[in-house]
């Protein structure tokens, strides 16, 4: 296992090299994460029809798009949570469809996830926590434990609040121990879903700084499902807007807000009227009042 000294706000690796997949995985190439003619639906509903995307290793890459473009989903979709229709999904070279319940499971292993709502267990304080995953998958002393985890509680400034419960914190400060729970096991890609939902603008701030200095100094890949356009603007190397089943437009934060689509420009401007209306499919209204539909 990989541990992060953390001194005056720099992290060093340390130890020796995590084990790798049984199939081994491909750390040189320059994508992390490939994704082609991806197609998923539900039920009767289109998700994906024929999304194609890469991930480049060592970035930060957002997802964003109107709700109900599938952001969550397609997190679910590159961790194997959910199985496409149709399409690859490549991981270090790696097609994850081609492992085995064993080989899947150390695959996951590599990732580190910030759940929206934080998810922290609710009758263990801070320490335990962030403990609890090196607890259910490690063999490491409580003394080695003891020192992980003061180390990323120490990484997200919040050390001192070790002892209390998560009734006790504020919404950012359990965001915050979230993502150091998140970063316990050394992840290689750190998944970020709708991390700045709730927050004030302080604990905002907070986040966005981490999520910047977390992935540059300690080499990692980081993926964001946001709304947050101002944030995200902010953080991403490379943003990818999701709709209509497929990727609408993607590049740098400028490059989007600069773009010439319409699509684009509602979505990174705001603005109430656009190619994404705000009514959902629905009959004719009058005939659905008048109860015409029914007969």
């Amino acid at each position: 296992m990989l541990c992060y000294a953390v001194a005056e706000g720099t992290y060093v690796r340390q130890g020796p090299q995590k084990k790798q997949t049984m199939k081994q995985l491909d750390d040189s190439s320059h994508n992390l994460i490939e994704i082609r003619n991806l197609k998923f639906s539900r039920g009767h509903r289109v998700i994906f029809k024929g999304l194609d995307l890469d991930i480049k290793r060592g970035e930060v890459t957002a997802f964003m798009g109107p709700s109900g473009t599938g952001k969550t989903t397609l997190l679910r979709l590159i961790t194997r949570q959910l199985i496409p229709e149709e399409g690859t999904i490549h991981i270090g070279g790696i097609d994850i469809a081609t492992l085995n319940m064993a080989e899947l499971y150390r695959l996951r292993q590599r990732f580190g996830m910030l759940f929206q709502n934080g998810a922290l267990l609710t009758d263990l304080n801070v320490f335990e926590n962030v403990a609890f995953p090196l607890r259910e998958h490690t063999k490491l002393t409580n003394r080695l434990i003891r020192h992980v985890v003061l180390t990323k509680l120490h990484a997200v400034g919040l050390r001192g609040a070790a002892d209390m419960l998560p009734s006790e914190l504020s919404g950012g400060m359990a965001r915050r121990v979230a993502l150091a729970r998140a970063m316990v096991m050394d992840p290689d890609i750190l998944i970020y879903d709708e991390p700045f939902v709730g927050l004030d603008p302080i604990s905002m701030g907070v986040i966005v700084r981490l999520v910047r200095r977390m992935n540059d100094t300690l080499g990692i890949t980081s993926i964001i499902v946001s709304h947050d356009v101002a944030e995200v603007s902010t953080v991403a190397d490379c943003s990818f807007l999701i709709s209509g089943g497929k990727v609408a437009a993607s590049g740098s934060p400028d490059e989007l807000r600069t773009a010439k689509s319409e699509l684009v420009r509602q979505f990174m401007h705001g603005m109430a009227d656009g190619p994404v209306a705000f009514h959902y499919q629905a009959p004719d209204y009058e005939e659905q009042l008048l109860g015409r539909d029914a007969e």
